[in-house]
């Protein structure tokens, strides 16, 4: 497990990994057009050991869509997977998420950039956070980089 500063509680950039909803979504369904690079990407990523970081909001968007794609039981199974994997930290977004994510907002207004996205980019921010395994290229355009 990574070592927190004492300082600041963060999490060292390199050694922890953000994992939006478009990484979740693709390793779990094998007709994605990005389950290989999923499942590439997170074998190497459990074979190194390395942390993976997602919040709260990040399971509802993918609760919800694999609700209406594969049922109740398949987004269940997703959520206990993530849940179960000691690899995982959730953060629970709060009102400094929030107000960071507002901010966020407002330095991309020319990109639909979903509130659940802007969350995910303040809970990088405050974690030291700088990669992330996603297959949305709005944590570019946030300055952060993908995993590949």
């Amino acid at each position: 497990m990574p070592r927190k500063s004492p300082d600041t509680g963060k999490i060292g950039s390199d050694s922890v990994l953000f994992v939006d909803s478009s990484g979740w979504i693709a390793l779990f369904s094998r007709r994605d057009q990005h389950h290989e690079g999923a499942d590439r990407l997170f074998r190497r990523a459990i074979a190194s050991r390395t942390p993976l970081l997602t919040t709260n909001l990040i399971l509802a968007e993918i609760h919800r869509l694999l609700l209406h794609r594969a049922g109740s039981v398949a987004a269940a199974a997703a959520l206990d997977k993530i849940e179960a994997s000691p690899l995982v930290r959730m953060e629970f977004a709060g009102a400094a998420h929030h107000q960071a994510a507002r901010t966020w907002l407002r330095k991309l207004p020319m990109h639909p950039i979903s509130y659940a996205d802007a969350v995910s980019f303040a809970v990088m921010e405050s974690s030291g956070c700088t990669k992330a395994i996603s297959f949305d290229q709005h944590f570019l355009l946030a300055g952060f980089h993908l995993y590949a």
